[in-house]
């Protein structure tokens, strides 16, 4: 049995990830803004990871109670559909705050907590690929998801020497609430569940053959 600790879990793939890893018998710490939010058989954190405070307060009360994480999955996302003409800076912040800045600031909180070989696993977008397609409206979310793509290599030449292992996962279009905000009307050829199961897997046995790359996951551009 592993620990494993999988941010925005309030719906979509980061939902269907932890319920999938409870299926398959592991203990998995879910963390969520929602502070209402009940998933049977995890344990549940409300965390926000714009607040540094926020994000300390876990740490501390996740060194408390003795646990040690075996895998953080890096799922939390947040997306803004808008012109760039009509941007302004607060869209960029936003989408930095939890898309960049606050999962690396999540990482480094957790740093005290990772057992030997640790497996951290940022969930970037095809977006964020670099050579992927591009779309009107979402150059906020998809810069802040490049980010995250490059700061996963930059993590893993840093602390892999240190025995941690860093990858992301670049994931194409699944039929999930955010899809739908950013393309209405588009039918996904994946469903949550689906790509879950393949980012859990991952998580469990990627970084045995992979560390410090980011990963296409896709079966092609939306339409």
């Amino acid at each position: 049995m592993k620990q494993f600790v999988v941010t925005g879990c309030s719906r979509g793939i980061g939902r269907a990830t932890v319920e999938y890893l409870l299926a398959a018998g592991h203990q998995v710490h879910a963390l969520s803004r929602n502070k209402d939010l009940q998933i049977p058989g995890a344990t549940m954190h409300a965390v926000d990871l714009r607040s540094d405070d926020s994000i300390k307060a876990w740490a501390r009360s996740m060194e408390s109670s003795g646990s040690v994480i075996d895998a953080l999955i890096n799922n939390a996302g947040t997306l803004v559909n808008k012109p760039f003409v009509s941007m302004e800076r607060s869209d960029f912040h936003d989408m930095a705050d939890v898309n960049w800045a606050g999962t690396a600031m999540l990482t480094q909180a957790a740093l005290p907590l990772f057992s030997k070989k640790a497996h951290i696993l940022n969930i970037s977008s095809m977006g964020g690929y670099q050579g992927a397609s591009k779309f009107p409206g979402l150059s906020a979310y998809a810069s802040s998801k490049g980010a995250l793509s490059i700061l996963t290599e930059c993590l893993q030449a840093e602390l892999g020497p240190k025995g941690l292992i860093f990858n992301a996962l670049c994931l194409g279009a699944v039929q999930t609430d955010m899809l739908a905000e950013a393309f209405p009307g588009l039918q996904a050829p994946v469903q949550p569940a689906t790509m879950a199961q393949y980012v859990a897997e991952f998580a469990l046995h990627g970084h045995l053959l992979h560390a410090g790359q980011v990963i296409p996951v896709t079966l092609g551009d939306p339409e």
